[in-house]
């Protein structure tokens, strides 16, 4: 938390950057930017720039673009996620819960189409949106990527899992994920066992209780919401695990498959960190459940 406090620090200082990143991808998609969107985040028209800083951290995001990693066509599955990095809806963070997640799936035989969302500063539709255009883009673009559209999920990570399980509620039936997996997912705002600053930064600082609420995704699940597997840390500091607790006994109310899996240890962020105990227990569970799909 002081490494992102003191990059935030140096924004005002730090040049602004490219639009496309180089991450290793196959292939880059850009989908829409704040001009062309439906809905803006407000900060094209207040003219602030995009800043990517510590090679980690992308904030003020403007543009919505997809860095896509090619399954390996010896192990393809068909199967295809789009990951959601996390970031508290603050920034996004694209290395660890982003670029190298897609470049693992890909290993996997899963294609992996990386989203670097816009932030919602605020405006709550705006990620919803990128969300949906992304399984969008990525169901249209099955044939070229050698995938079936109907394999097709999503992946987040922190407020990245909270944009995951929002476009898993929320968005239209027909443009839903066909199945969910979550990292330490942000999902309730009961102001005791939230992450404050995600649904600040979603709904706006000066928004009510009643407000967040409405994006507390355990009360948004219905009996269309996809199926889901859940990691999260019972030490996680910063997100408690009841997030994801909730979010399956939520499923499980409505008669959907689901697994949680919550580890004694672990910090929050741990996702694509190989000097995590569970490193190993969670890529082989996670890779059961795929097929299961």
């Amino acid at each position: 938390m002081k490494r992102l406090l003191t990059i935030l620090l140096l924004l005002a200082v730090l040049p602004a950057a490219a639009q496309q990143y180089n991450y290793g991808q196959d292939q880059y998609v850009k989908i829409w930017d704040d001009k062309d969107a439906p809905h803006s985040n407000g900060l094209t028209e207040k003219g602030i720039k995009e800043v990517k800083a510590d090679n980690d951290f992308v904030f003020n995001t403007t543009s919505t673009e997809l860095y896509i990693y090619k399954a390996d066509p010896a192990k393809a599955t068909g199967h295809a996620f789009v990951v959601i990095p996390g970031g508290g809806y603050g920034c996004v963070c694209i290395t660890y819960e982003g670029y190298k997640v897609g470049r693992w799936l890909a290993e996997q035989g899963i294609t992996a189409a990386v989203l670097k969302y816009r932030l919602p500063n605020g405006h709550s539709e705006v990620p919803l949106e990128d969300a949906v255009e992304a399984l969008r883009t990525v169901r249209k673009m099955s044939d070229e990527l050698n995938i079936d559209p109907k394999k097709v999920g999503v992946m987040g990570s922190s407020a990245g899992g909270h944009l995951a399980a929002y476009v898993s509620t929320l968005a239209p039936d027909a443009d839903k994920p066909n199945f969910t997996c979550l990292f330490y997912p942000v999902i309730t705002s009961q102001e005791d066992v939230t992450h404050r600053d995600t649904f600040y930064n979603l709904v706006g600082r000066q928004s009510s209780d009643y407000d967040r609420a409405f994006f507390s995704l355990e009360t948004r699940v219905t009996k269309t919401t996809p199926p889901a597997i859940i990691f999260h840390s019972d030490a996680d500091q910063v997100v408690p695990p009841v997030s994801s607790s909730r979010y399956y006994n939520a499923l499980k109310k409505h008669g959907i498959p689901a697994e949680l899996h919550i580890y004694p240890n672990g910090w929050h962020g741990w996702v694509m960190h190989p000097e995590y105990e569970q490193y190993d227990k969670w890529q082989r569970s996670l890779l059961e459940w795929v097929q299961l799909q």
